[in-house]
This record gives structure tokens, C-alpha cells and sequence, in this order.
């Protein structure tokens, strides 16, 4: 024992850290680090992993940290403490730990907390803990760095999982949209506080190790989650009833440890809803009118909910589901009911959770992506129409076949984000077209090119000469080609046509395209390039059309103007007065790029 100064005696104080000690120090630069640890499940003061790097503010912004470090943790691990680089205020760096912890959970934490500080010189750590709300922070007297981390971790330990796509109605006046946000906020409210439902049930079942092999499988109703006792925070269950089932009945004798990665084996758990339940109520059929006191639209939000737990294989499995899975359930719902408010009345995010285990770490952590914009892409403002084809007519063929794109695209055209190209950037504005569709269709996460990044990339590759760079030259199918082979590794297909008369004989080819493909056309003919999106061939009378989408309109973006002025539409290789769209005199050439995984 260590003695004070005022002649008592206290024990030493143990610091047990799972995480590298490069985690802390690298790299070495002034910042802020947040500490994990599982002070239910784990020994107490035991950080097990070390993230978020902050630059160095002495105020930086608690809330928002908090709101963040909500969407990535898993259920189970808990902010410990924090860790300042580059500061020798260690008791200053728990207090701000304790702060965001609060932030987090509205309430103060009654577990130890961890503040270290990391001299930037020599890389020498110094820690401070405070084992509880209000005691004072001791200095460490021994520092542990596990040797078998994961051990510690998973022998112990184990993963529970649940997965729960919802599709949720929204009413909303149809003279009235100014309470939509009102609306949707109570709406999440009540599909959380359904969780606890007595007909909602829970079917539990244990990780298959191997295929067919049979698994343990229970399910826990809602009555069943309300009875379940209070738990000590420590996680111990010596009070409780032998035959509660624990989470280790769900793994097998010889568990295998290898719960370090992505494909950590955890316990599945599966919503259901039984509306008949233990119900008194008469089981004839019978149905009740409530009639709606004015129009109304009914909006779909569509949620997939896919929650990750941390918790002790001693653990009783319906405390985990009462104290863990419920309570991340509604942790995810809040977080994408703030994602989605602010677009309740445009296009509706495609929230989707993952988990990984960043290098370095032996925990994972989940974040939450909006699919529209590819997994690693930040959303690219855009105010673009999409998809302007879907608004017009019929072509005209009789008995034709529709083959068109597969997929979503924007429509770029002349004028576009300010840069006047009229006259000029017709293939430009194709080849962006055709980039935004690679986009949407989340096979590529850049940005659309502007002008004067596609004449760089044709620099780069020897194409062009650096004069190209902010000319208004010109550039035609192979120029697309190149940029789509460089900037997404795609390839093309080039079909020459002599002449305006000859591009009927390719509609088969076309529409063999638009089936198996899918992707977007660039046509060339002369100086004018446009983008086809579609074919309506009779292959026994021959008769076609075209569905162009014209990259040369000026005008704003109106789609009723653009549909109305032929800017998208079928263009008919000879119409009623015997004329042709494409020109006879003209040579043209057919880009066709190909899908990148029909490469």
C-alpha cells in the first residue's frame, strides 16, 4: 500500500488500457482523444479502445461531440475518459470527458473516469483517475498494456445484433405541409416506445458457427423485457434466478475467440409483432371507421434500424435486450429522425447503418451513410432535374419495343453552375451526364468533373497539349472515352456511322445495350454531341426512335419547359413530314460505356 501525506493509507490505483500506446501518442500533434471502456462488463478502469481526434481547443463543442460519439458506439462501451496530446493538464482532460459523458446520457457518471496527457517531446503519458462522481481525481500508480487484448475482451464478452427495416406512415394534409416536421418527430416517438410493447416479441438465436448446424433459440415478449429486475451496474447476476437464461447459452462449450473483426460471431436478435398476443378481445374479424378530417397524402419512411451490443456472455439476455438493444434501437432512430426532417418534403435520405473495426481497434463501431451518394462521398450540392425522361410522350412507334437506361442520371445542359459554354460544351456536358449516372448508380463516389477537369485529365494522359486547359475546344467520343477509362476505370464501346440514314440499322445493337448495359450513350455527330437514354424499335417494320436528351438547352431548370420543348424526348428516324432527326451529310459516332462489373 502507498501511504499519503497525512499518514493514511490507500491502495494503489490500476490502470488496465487494451489499445496500443500508439493509439494515444500518434500522431504527435496537440489533440484531444476520447477513451472507451466497458465499465459494466470490463474491470473497472479498463480502456479498450481510443478514438476521435481532435484538434487541440480548450472549449471545444461538447454537444456536438456527443451527438456524434452517439452515432458510432456500440451499446455497451461507454466514454471512460480522454486523453489531451500535447498538454499537461490530465485532470483537465477527465473533466472534459466526464462533461461529454453527460452530454451523452443526462447524467453524470457514476463509474471511474481516466484523464491523461501526452508530452509531445518524449511521447510520456501521465494518468489521472477519479473512481467515482465527486472523487477526487489520484494519480495512476500502475499502468497495464495487455498483452492478449482480445482475450480480455471477448473470453468474456460477446456480440448481439439486431436488424429491423421499418416502413412508417406519415399523414400529411394535403393543403397543409407547415406541421409535417411536428408529425414526423412524434411518429419516431411512438415507434420507439412501441419497442416495450407486449405484443412485440424478440426471437433470440445463437451464431451459426458452421452451415446447418443447429443453434440455441429463444423469444422474449414484451411482458417479459417489463418483469426483468433492475441490473447492478457491474453486470453481476448472483441475484438473480438461476434459470434466467444468460447470453453464454447461446454459444457452444468451446467458443471460438476470433470476435476481434468485422465477422465477430453475435447473437441475432429478430423483432416481431404478434397482434395476437394474449389477446381477451373477440377474435371475429372487425373493422372500425375513422374517417379523416380533411385530404390528406400519406408519405413512406422507409428505416432500416441495424444496432451492434457489447455485453458479458453472463449476462441475462433479456436485461441485454431491455437495457442495450431497445435503448440503441431508439438511439438510431433519433439519429436519422434528424437526417431526415430537413428533407421530409423533397427526396428521402437512403440511411443505411454498417459496422466495421477500424485498423488498430478491437471494438467496432457503426456509422450511418446516405446510400444516394455513394458509402465515402459527401453529399455534392446539386440542384439538377433528374430523370426528365419519365414526363414525356409516347414515341409514336406502333408495336415497338422500349429498351431504356438502367438507373437514375442528372441532367447537365448549357449554362449550367454558371459556366457559359454555348456553342461548345455539348460532349462535355454528355460525358457529365453520363459520370452522374456512375454516381447515382453508386458505382464511382467523385465528384462530376467540371469543363476544365475533363480537359485536364486529357492533358495528363497525352491527349491534349497543356494549351487545352480553359479552351473552349471541342471534344467528341474517344476524348469521352479516355476521361471515363482514367476517372473510373470504365470502358467503351465505339460504333462508327456515316451517315444520319445508317443509325436505324444500329437500333438493335442499341437496344441489345440499353438491356444488358443500362448505361447512358453519347452521340457525335459534327460539332453537336447529344445523350440517348433510350430506343423504341419494331424490329419486323424497322420503324425507330431515338430518346434523346439535349445537352444544349439555355433555359432554367423547368421541367415542363424542357419537356415541352423537345429538350427530352423521341426523335423519330424519319417523322410524318419525312424528315430525320440525325443528318444524312453527317458522320456520326455511338459511345456506349460499358457497366463496371460487365467489364
Amino acid at each position: 500500500m502507498e501511504a499519503t501525506a497525512g499518514g493514511s493509507r490507500r491502495r494503489p490505483t490500476l490502470l488496465r488500457l487494451l489499445c496500443p500506446k500508439k493509439s494515444l501518442v500518434s500522431p504527435p500533434s496537440p489533440s484531444l482523444r476520447w477513451l472507451l471502456g466497458s465499465p459494466r462488463f470490463l474491470p473497472p478502469l479498463t480502456v479498450a479502445a481510443a478514438l476521435r481526434s481532435l484538434p487541440d481547443d480548450s472549449s471545444p463543442d461538447l454537444q456536438r461531440e456527443a451527438e456524434e460519439i452517439r452515432g458510432f458506439l456500440v451499446r455497451g462501451f461507454d466514454i471512460v475518459g480522454a486523453v489531451h496530446v500535447g498538454s499537461a493538464d490530465a485532470g483537465g482532460a477527465l473533466e472534459l470527458a466526464r462533461a461529454v459523458r453527460e452530454r451523452l446520457y443526462g447524467e453524470r457518471a457514476s463509474h471511474g473516469m481516466v484523464g491523461g496527457c501526452v508530452e509531445l517531446g518524449s511521447g510520456e503519458i501521465r494518468f489521472v483517475v477519479s473512481e467515482g462522481d465527486g472523487v477526487e481525481a489520484v494519480e495512476v500508480t500502475e499502468v497495464v498494456w495487455e498483452d492478449d487484448p482480445g482475450r480480455l475482451l471477448w473470453e468474456k464478452g460477446c456480440l448481439l445484433r439486431c436488424e429491423l427495416p421499418l416502413k412508417l406512415p406519415l399523414y400529411v394534409p394535403s393543403d397543409d405541409t407547415s406541421g409535417i416536421e411536428a408529425r414526423f418527430y412524434s411518429l419516431i416517438e411512438s415507434t420507439a416506445s412501441k419497442l416495450r410493447d407486449p405484443h412485440v416479441s424478440y426471437l433470440i438465436e445463437g451464431p451459426r458457427t458452421t452451415p446447418g448446424e443447429s443453434h440455441y433459440s429463444i423469444i422474449l415478449h414484451g411482458n417479459d423485457l417489463n418483469s426483468v429486475p433492475h441490473l447492478s451496474r457491474n453486470g453481476s447476476t448472483e441475484e438473480y434466478d438461476a434459470n434466467i437464461v444468460s447470453c453464454s447459452k447461446f454459444f457452444p462449450a468451446k467458443r471460438s475467440l476470433s470476435l476481434t473483426r468485422e465477422n465477430a460471431d453475435a447473437i441475432q436478435i429478430t423483432i416481431l409483432s404478434n397482434q395476437s398476443f394474449n389477446s381477451s378481445k373477440a377474435s371475429t374479424p372487425a373493422v372500425e371507421y375513422f374517417p379523416a378530417p380533411a385530404l390528406a397524402s400519406l408519405r413512406a419512411i422507409n428505416l432500416k434500424l441495424d444496432i451492434l451490443c457489447y455485453t458479458s456472455v453472463d449476462f441475462p439476455v433479456a436485461a441485454a435486450v431491455s437495457e442495450l438493444v431497445i435503448p440503441g434501437l431508439a438511439d438510431q432512430l433519433s439519429i436519422m429522425k434528424k437526417a431526415i426532417v430537413s428533407e421530409l418534403t423533397t427526396q428521402q435520405p437512403q440511411l443505411s447503418p454498417y459496422h466495421f473495426v477500424p485498423p488498430g481497434l478491437l471494438i467496432p463501431v457503426t456509422t450511418i451513410y446516405d446510400t444516394r451518394y455513394g458509402e465515402i462521398e459527401e453529399k455534392q450540392s446539386s440542384s439538377l432535374l433528374r430523370d426528365v425522361h419519365r414526363e414525356i410522350p409516347s414515341s409514336g412507334v406502333s408495336g415497338g419495343i422500349i429498351s431504356l437506361i438502367d438507373g437514375s442520371y442528372e441532367y447537365y445542359h448549357y449554362l449550367h453552375d454558371g459556366i457559359d459554354d454555348n456553342g461548345w460544351g455539348c460532349a462535355y456536358r454528355s460525358l457529365q451526364t453520363i459520370m452522374s449516372w456512375y454516381r447515382l448508380q453508386q458505382y464511382s463516389s467523385i465528384n462530376v468533373p467540371s469543363h476544365r477537369e475533363i480537359q485536364q485529365v486529357l492533358v495528363e494522359i497525352g491527349d491534349k497539349d497543356p494549351s487545352f486547359i480553359g479552351s473552349r475546344e471541342w471534344i467528341g467520343a474517344i476524348e469521352l472515352s479516355f476521361v471515363l477509362d482514367k476517372l473510373l476505370g470504365v470502358s467503351c464501346k465505339v460504333i462508327n456511322v456515316r451517315s444520319g440514314d445508317e443509325l436505324p440499322e444500329k437500333c438493335r445493337e442499341l437496344a441489345i445495350h440499353f438491356e444488358t448495359q443500362g448505361t447512358p450513350v453519347m452521340i457525335g455527330g459534327g460539332v453537336l454531341a447529344y445523350t440517348l437514354l433510350g430506343v423504341d424499335y419494331n424490329e419486323a417494320s424497322g420503324d425507330c426512335a431515338f430518346l434523346i436528351l439535349d445537352p444544349h438547352y439555355t433555359g432554367a431548370d423547368d421541367l415542363k419547359k424542357i419537356v415541352n420543348g423537345g429538350w427530352c424526348g423521341w426523335k423519330k428516324s424519319i417523322d410524318s413530314k419525312g424528315r430525320s432527326f440525325f443528318l444524312k451529310d453527317k458522320f456520326y459516332n455511338l459511345l456506349l460505356p460499358q457497366r463496371p462489373n460487365m467489364v
